[in-house]
Protein backbone atom coordinates (compact mmCIF):
# COMPACT_ATOMS: atom_id res chain seq x y z
CA UNK A 1 0.00 0.00 0.00
CA UNK A 2 2.89 2.33 0.67
CA UNK A 3 3.85 1.84 -2.96
CA UNK A 4 0.78 3.87 -3.92
CA UNK A 5 1.79 6.79 -1.71
CA UNK A 6 5.16 6.74 -3.48
CA UNK A 7 3.44 7.14 -6.85
CA UNK A 8 3.69 3.51 -7.95
CA UNK A 9 0.69 1.93 -9.59
CA UNK A 10 1.90 -1.61 -8.89
CA UNK A 11 3.18 -3.11 -5.66
CA UNK A 12 6.93 -3.49 -5.27
CA UNK A 13 6.48 -7.21 -4.60
CA UNK A 14 3.77 -9.81 -4.69
CA UNK A 15 2.30 -10.82 -1.38
CA UNK A 16 -0.59 -12.92 -0.19
CA UNK A 17 -3.76 -11.05 0.67
CA UNK A 18 -7.18 -11.67 2.16
CA UNK A 19 -10.29 -10.87 0.15
CA UNK A 20 -12.42 -9.10 2.75
CA UNK A 21 -15.26 -7.89 0.53
CA UNK A 22 -16.52 -8.65 -2.97
CA UNK A 23 -19.35 -6.68 -4.58
CA UNK A 24 -20.90 -7.61 -7.92
CA UNK A 25 -21.76 -4.73 -10.25
CA UNK A 26 -25.22 -5.07 -11.77
CA UNK A 27 -24.55 -2.87 -14.77
CA UNK A 28 -21.07 -4.03 -15.79
CA UNK A 29 -21.05 -7.68 -14.79
CA UNK A 30 -17.82 -7.10 -12.91
CA UNK A 31 -16.84 -7.71 -9.30
CA UNK A 32 -15.01 -5.16 -7.16
CA UNK A 33 -12.96 -6.49 -4.25
CA UNK A 34 -11.19 -5.15 -1.19
CA UNK A 35 -8.11 -7.12 -0.18
CA UNK A 36 -6.04 -6.77 2.98
CA UNK A 37 -2.32 -7.53 2.70
CA UNK A 38 -0.51 -10.23 4.62
CA UNK A 39 2.94 -9.30 5.87
CA UNK A 40 5.83 -10.62 7.96
CA UNK A 41 6.56 -7.16 9.38
CA UNK A 42 5.20 -6.78 12.91
CA UNK A 43 2.66 -3.96 12.93
CA UNK A 44 3.69 -0.75 14.71
CA UNK A 45 0.20 -0.68 16.28
CA UNK A 46 -1.08 -4.11 17.34
CA UNK A 47 -4.69 -2.99 16.76
CA UNK A 48 -3.85 -2.42 13.07
CA UNK A 49 -3.30 -6.08 12.30
CA UNK A 50 -4.54 -9.56 13.09
CA UNK A 51 -1.98 -12.31 13.68
CA UNK A 52 -2.30 -15.47 11.62
CA UNK A 53 -1.98 -18.52 13.88
CA UNK A 54 0.89 -20.82 12.84
CA UNK A 55 -1.52 -23.73 12.26
CA UNK A 56 -3.58 -21.63 9.84
CA UNK A 57 -0.48 -20.39 8.04
CA UNK A 58 0.72 -23.98 7.63
CA UNK A 59 -2.68 -25.17 6.33
CA UNK A 60 -2.74 -22.33 3.79
CA UNK A 61 0.78 -23.12 2.62
CA UNK A 62 2.33 -19.92 3.92
CA UNK A 63 5.86 -20.07 5.30
CA UNK A 64 6.59 -20.58 9.02
CA UNK A 65 7.55 -16.96 9.75
CA UNK A 66 5.01 -15.00 11.85
CA UNK A 67 2.46 -13.24 9.65
CA UNK A 68 -0.17 -10.54 10.14
CA UNK A 69 -3.18 -9.39 8.15
CA UNK A 70 -3.10 -5.58 7.95
CA UNK A 71 -6.53 -4.05 8.68
CA UNK A 72 -5.68 -0.36 8.27
CA UNK A 73 -5.13 -0.47 4.50
CA UNK A 74 -6.82 -2.34 1.69
CA UNK A 75 -6.38 -2.50 -2.06
CA UNK A 76 -9.53 -1.95 -4.14
CA UNK A 77 -9.79 -3.27 -7.68
CA UNK A 78 -12.03 -4.99 -10.21
CA UNK A 79 -11.46 -8.74 -10.02
CA UNK A 80 -9.30 -10.39 -11.21
CA UNK A 81 -7.09 -7.32 -10.85
CA UNK A 82 -3.75 -6.11 -12.06
CA UNK A 83 -1.44 -7.54 -9.44
CA UNK A 84 -2.75 -11.09 -9.00
CA UNK A 85 -0.25 -13.90 -9.36
CA UNK A 86 -1.09 -17.60 -9.14
CA UNK A 87 -0.15 -19.43 -5.96
CA UNK A 88 0.69 -22.42 -8.16
CA UNK A 89 -0.04 -23.16 -11.83
CA UNK A 90 -3.79 -22.82 -12.30
CA UNK A 91 -4.37 -22.05 -8.60
CA UNK A 92 -5.21 -18.51 -7.44
CA UNK A 93 -6.11 -18.98 -3.77
CA UNK A 94 -4.31 -20.23 -0.71
CA UNK A 95 -7.62 -21.24 0.84
CA UNK A 96 -10.15 -19.97 3.33
CA UNK A 97 -9.47 -18.40 6.71
CA UNK A 98 -11.18 -20.04 9.68
CA UNK A 99 -14.46 -18.22 10.36
CA UNK A 100 -13.30 -16.84 13.72
CA UNK A 101 -10.14 -15.37 12.19
CA UNK A 102 -12.09 -13.88 9.29
CA UNK A 103 -14.62 -12.33 11.71
CA UNK A 104 -11.73 -10.77 13.67
CA UNK A 105 -10.28 -9.29 10.46
CA UNK A 106 -13.67 -8.00 9.32
CA UNK A 107 -14.47 -6.53 12.74
CA UNK A 108 -11.17 -4.67 13.09
CA UNK A 109 -11.28 -3.44 9.52
CA UNK A 110 -14.82 -2.14 10.04
CA UNK A 111 -13.73 -0.36 13.24
CA UNK A 112 -10.95 1.45 11.38
CA UNK A 113 -13.44 2.35 8.60
CA UNK A 114 -15.96 3.77 11.12
CA UNK A 115 -13.23 5.97 12.61
CA UNK A 116 -12.16 7.17 9.16
CA UNK A 117 -8.78 5.47 9.54
CA UNK A 118 -9.08 2.83 6.79
CA UNK A 119 -7.00 3.61 3.70
CA UNK A 120 -8.46 2.05 0.54
CA UNK A 121 -5.92 2.15 -2.30
CA UNK A 122 -7.43 1.86 -5.79
CA UNK A 123 -5.47 -0.37 -8.16
CA UNK A 124 -6.14 -0.16 -11.88
CA UNK A 125 -4.66 -1.24 -15.19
Amino acid sequence: MRDNTQGREEGSKYRPAVVVLAVDSDDEGSREVLVAPITHHPPPDAAGAVAIPPSTAARLGLDADPSWIIVTEVNRFVWPGPDLQPVAPGRWAYGFLPSGLFRAVRSRLAAFARRGRLRPVPRTH
